[in-house]
């Protein structure tokens, strides 16, 4: 059956508090010791992994935390089609779908990459990229390819069905949502599986059963798709 993919808006913000790791332990726990530091080390990062195994997240993730402290970020995806100059001011940069980028977008990546690791003011900013495969496989320019390999890397993994039905279970449970293992099964097999959709599926007919004051059951779930 053709799983289907909402478009319909994030319940909150991606934080590496809302992540759920689970094989992704040690990446997660990296990008928390960084952002946590006052004395930040220079080493760039590169998470790599297939779509659903949650780099994007992470990404958004460390640039709100760095927001929050007030620093100012660099940030370049594929969609960035008129990238700014590189700023001194910039505490990190985060590049995020490498594998992606054009020509123009590889040249500012590379520019950006050496500027930050060339301080002109203060310490040299950190580099945070990812990318659907490893650097070594990389169709990027030379340049450009080494320099994501040669720091610190950690591969992504998607979570496993019994991992997914984890972590909706948990947020069903923090919503004060009764989540049955029949509407949960239904869930898995005929949307997208990737847990970023899944939550915003789970926060939809959250908001849909408030609204038509009505249980979550299959029945609910077929009806908010008829309504969409």
């Amino acid at each position: 059956m053709k799983q289907l993919a909402l478009d319909i808006g994030l319940a909150s913000s991606p934080t590496l508090d809302n992540f759920f790791a689970g094989p992704n332990e040690a990446a997660l726990s990296h990008l928390r010791l960084w952002t946590a530091s006052s004395s930040r080390s220079p080493v760039p990062t590169y998470l790599w992994g297939e779509s659903g195994s949650g780099k994007t997240h992470l990404l958004h993730a460390v640039h709100q935390a760095l927001k929050d402290q007030g620093a100012q970020v660099g940030w370049l995806d594929a969609h960035t089609m008129d990238p700014p100059e590189f700023k001194d001011d910039w505490a990190a940069v985060l590049m995020d779908d490498v594998h992606l980028y054009n020509l123009e977008q590889q040249h500012t990546a590379f520019n950006w990459f050496v500027n930050a690791l060339t301080p002109r003011i203060g310490s040299p900013r950190w580099v945070l990229a990812a990318g659907a495969l490893p650097p070594a496989d990389l169709k990027l320019r030379d340049d450009l390819r080494s320099r994501l390999g040669w720091g610190h890397i950690d591969a992504l993994q998607v979570l496993d069905e019994p991992q997914r039905r984890s972590v909706l279970r948990q947020e069903a449970d923090a919503r004060g949502l009764f989540l049955s293992d029949e509407v949960m099964s239904y869930m898995l097999n005929r949307f997208s599986r990737d847990l970023g959709s899944l939550m915003q599926l789970l926060d939809h007919l959250d908001q849909y059963a408030l609204q038509t004051q009505r249980a979550l059951t299959i029945p609910l779930v077929r009806s908010m798709m008829e309504n969409e």
